[in-house]
């Protein structure tokens, strides 16, 4: 619109100084003059060079912006949508608890789970085979390996068939697992994720795996609040453990046991109720709600499927940087604004100088030549406002506070008071310290024989009812769990 409006007005003040009286030269010059000052370099400098900007901007702090459309978008976002596993998480579980059925021993069902697992690619399945590798055991190999998308896998061993997966693959095998919910719960309001191992008849006991959260995790959360942002996160975990995340992290809502299909449809349906969605993820199956997004993020750790379906690529693998995108849209949004602003505000004025609007009131008029400098000015003014997006820095006055007190929260540790019936000597004690030091969390057990208490000093919180079942299995037989008041400094 603005080219041909500009030529006409252009024409039209040709003619109309003609039919003035005034010279052919005269009228020449001011048409000329027109068609100069309203050349639209800075129109046509005024978006780009902030999109260009504002992306090597992106680069600098470890964000790759794929287009000029993506970091348009991102500061229309009203939802973020976050994977869990390798985005919230540092996607590399490790096993903390391993709770075997009645008759079953421990290395027994590590083995076993770990020979399962073997050919899965799950995160999950990762941790038991680490697991098993300190424990140096040696694996067995699996007949028939099946996966089971949303439930866990299947394998045929030595004859036998064995399952391993969450409580939904239990009831489809009708296996019971009454015996082991109530620990199961806790586990999963504790963020863990409870594995069951079954053979064709029976549970044969839990392993139980937790995903660190990233340091920086809660700190970009509660940044996205700030700013205005609803926060989803998707998740195929059991909706306790994705609970437990939610009421750690303060995510405003939480959509579990989801299966990688339905994650795409998840991001449709947040789409068809209004707002733009930004969809952060960095597996495989988050590749459909990456492409699906109106803004696609994808952690840079990443599988190559779900960096090729994004539009912004985190080379640092961190939360942090999806919100500096977020914020870095922002400003280039309202730098192109402030370029278009005073664009249009110089041609409007310039225009009618040039067309001679104000020649009969002042005598003002400009030559061609003059028009070329304030043409050249006004394109130096956008270009420099434009570069003015060097400057920014990212908003983390707020996030170095939470990452500081999740720290300085890290270093603290619990104990928790054990009073156990049935220890009356030195190798009662020793057992019950060697069970309780063995399990995951525990960094000491001390047993105090003489007022027939265990005292339990922990890293990582656990549950009453695992080391219950530690002194249980040792032999003994656990009154009561109680936590001892204070924090103590590792």
């Amino acid at each position: 619109m603005f080219v041909p409006v500009v030529i006409g007005i252009s024409i039209l003040s040709a003619v109309v100084w003609l039919l003035l009286g005034q010279s052919f030269e005269f009228a020449l010059s001011t048409a000329i003059a027109v068609l100069v000052i309203s050349c639209p370099c800075a129109l046509g400098l005024a978006t780009p060079v902030a999109i260009m900007v504002g992306t090597g901007k992106g680069a600098s702090n470890g964000i790759l912006i794929k287009s000029a459309e993506a970091l348009e978008i991102a500061h229309t976002v009203k939802t973020v949508v976050l994977d869990k596993t390798g985005t919230i998480t540092e996607g590399k579980p490790k096993v903390t608890d391993v709770l075997p059925a009645k008759g079953v021993d421990e290395k027994e069902l590590l083995l076993l789970a770990a020979s399962m697992e073997k050919p899965s690619e799950h995160p999950l399945a990762g941790a038991v085979l680490e697991k098993a590798e300190e424990l140096g055991l040696n694996l067995k190999s699996a007949d028939r390996f099946e996966s089971i998308p949303g439930r866990g896998v299947a394998a045929e061993m030595e004859g036998n068939t064995y399952y391993a997966g969450n409580p939904a693959l239990m009831l489809d095998r009708n296996i019971d697992i009454s015996a082991f919910q109530k620990i199961a719960d806790q586990l999963s309001e504790n963020g863990k994720t409870p594995l069951f191992f079954a053979d064709d008849k029976k549970l044969l006991g839990i392993i139980a795996a937790a995903d660190v959260v990233k340091p920086t995790s809660r700190a970009a959360i509660e940044q996205f609040k700030a700013m205005g942002i609803d926060v989803v996160m998707l998740t195929g975990d059991n909706r306790r453990t994705a609970e437990a995340i939610r009421k750690q992290l303060s995510i405003d809502r939480v959509v579990a046991e989801v299966l990688p299909q339905d994650k795409e449809s998840e991001v449709r349906r947040i789409q068809q109720n209004g707002g733009k969605v930004a969809m952060i993820g960095d597996g495989i199956n988050d590749s459909p709600a990456l492409a699906r997004a109106d803004v696609g993020i994808a952690i840079g750790a990443g599988t190559d499927i779900a960096i090729e379906s994004a539009d912004i690529v985190l080379m640092k693998s961190d939360l942090l940087d999806a919100v500096t995108a977020i914020q870095l849209s922002r400003a280039v949004i309202r730098n192109i604004r402030q370029n278009l602003f005073w664009a249009f505000f110089y041609n409007s004025i310039g225009i009618p100088l040039a067309a001679g609007v104000f020649f009969f009131l002042f005598g003002w008029r400009l030559s061609p030549m003059f028009a070329a400098a304030a043409m050249s000015l006004s394109s130096v003014c956008v270009v420099t406002n434009a570069l003015r997006l060097r400057l920014f820095q990212p908003k983390r006055v707020k996030i170095d506070t939470i990452i500081q007190n999740d720290r300085k929260g890290e270093e603290d540790t619990m104990k928790k008071v054990i009073t156990i019936e049935g220890m009356s000597c030195a190798h009662c004690q020793a057992r019950v310290e060697k069970a309780l030091s063995e399990v995951a969390g525990v960094d000491e057990a001390k047993v105090d024989l003489k007022k027939k208490i265990a005292t339990v000093s922990m890293a990582n919180p656990v549950e009453d009812e695992v080391l219950k079942h530690a002194v249980t299995e040792a032999g003994y037989e656990p009154i009561s769990v109680e936590e001892k008041k204070g924090l103590f400094s590792k």
